[in-house]
């Protein structure tokens, strides 16, 4: 409310409590599990960080165990309010990947869907094996050379001739279920006379070929998982259950991984960035202008990216500059998800997740950084502008 009344009019940032109120609104997000000596967030390459640091948990599993149950509740009670419509999104930061789920209506997908980035293919397999459905954004209708060691053409035909193929699992589905299909494609081969010197692609070449292209994804942007609708909820399921989903040694041993959201949650704990002004003089030209600098660190959500925008656009009136830090691994999630083949959309009501309707009005769009993040975010004169 107070970010809502401030934007009305123009307000001097040192004099007006409501800026100074709404800006420590904008700072607030909330943890779980919360353990003051250590950091956690970020949990990928963060052993470095941890290390050293008392863990009396590591070689105490009964304790491990009343983590992780508390844990699974907190996750639990958070799936629910997004399921509700009263939480917009929330992160799961294991020491390997990192989950976002999100609300349905938001990306511009009319159900709840949940990113996993990076990936493997031992995870993704996990997945398949627990009957979670999933699909790769990245992972589009690629061309592929004919001289290719799946097909292997020995003919003097031209090295740029290619061939079009599908994705992955249909390419081994039709291949390996149907000779019929691989006749009928090699028909106009023969009508050429050159049918005899193709080399057919065999069932174990093309499994080879599958395997190392799913390989060659592991730990890459080009990994991410999307998972939709129901099979969010056995994605609960199977990673409250994943014994890897905890690191067994190391630095990080035996922690459960960080939930963050912009809501409360059951067994929540309110955190709020690290906020640091700073005044410096440069000069211009023949004088001393004064440079103010405010620095934010910690996991800043988008809502809160968003929300400290709209306050500096009424505090600088209309002018200012941030150099925006992503960690990396989560750069993907801009990746845009949404059914594109979907006319018409049903629009959710998110008006209960507690976020301001223009903050809201941005989520709700389908990104289009794709892979990358806002490095650079101007204003001037009111007008956006951004780099990635």
């Amino acid at each position: 409310m107070s970010s809502t009344s401030a934007g009305e009019r123009t307000l001097e940032p040192k004099l007006s409590t409501e800026l100074r109120c709404a800006l420590q609104q904008s700072l607030v997000y909330w943890l779980h599990p919360f353990l003051p000596w250590l950091q956690l967030f970020p949990r990928i390459g963060a052993d470095r960080k941890v290390a050293g640091k008392n863990s009396p948990w590591s070689h105490d599993e009964a304790l491990q165990q009343v983590l992780m149950s508390e844990w699974s509740l907190s996750f639990t009670s958070l799936y629910n309010l997004l399921r509700a419509g009263l939480c917009p999104y929330f992160y799961v930061c294991t020491y390997q990947f990192t989950v976002l789920f999100r609300a349905a209506g938001l990306a511009e997908n009319d159900k709840i869907t949940a990113l996993i980035s990076p990936t493997t293919r031992g995870l993704r397999e996990a997945m398949k094996n627990d009957g979670i459905e999933f699909n790769l954004p990245f992972q589009k209708v690629k061309k592929r050379k004919c001289n290719s060691s799946m097909y292997n053409l020995e003919t003097g035909l031209s090295s740029g001739s290619e061939t079009t193929g599908k994705d992955a699992e249909t390419d081994e589905e039709q291949m390996l279920s149907s000779g019929d299909d691989d006749e009928e494609g090699f028909s106009w081969l023969e009508e050429m006379g050159v049918r005899d010197k193709i080399k057919k692609p065999d069932a174990i070449n093309i499994k080879l070929c599958k395997e190392r292209k799913e390989v060659q994804l592991d730990h890459k942007p080009e990994s991410v998982v999307l998972v939709q609708g129901a099979n969010t909820f056995t994605l609960l399921n199977f990673l409250m259950n994943c014994k890897s989903l905890v690191a067994s040694a190391g630095p990080q041993a035996g922690i459960p991984p960080t939930l963050l959201s912009p809501v409360a949650f059951r067994g929540a704990t309110m955190q709020t960035l690290k906020a640091r002004s700073i005044n410096v003089k440069t000069q211009v030209h023949s004088q001393y202008k004064d440079i103010f600098s405010l620095e934010i660190v910690g996991p800043i959500m988008p809502h809160s990216l968003h929300s400290l925008s709209m306050l500096l656009k009424i505090a600088q009136r209309g002018t200012f500059s941030a150099m925006c830090y992503t960690h990396e691994p989560t750069a993907v999630f801009n990746t845009g998800t949404s059914n594109e083949k979907s006319t018409t959309k049903e629009s959710k009501d998110l008006s209960r997740t507690g976020l301001h309707p223009s903050t809201l009005d941005q989520l709700v769009l389908s990104s289009t950084l794709g892979k990358s993040s806002i490095r650079l975010l101007e204003m001037n004169d009111y007008i956006y502008t951004w780099k990635s």
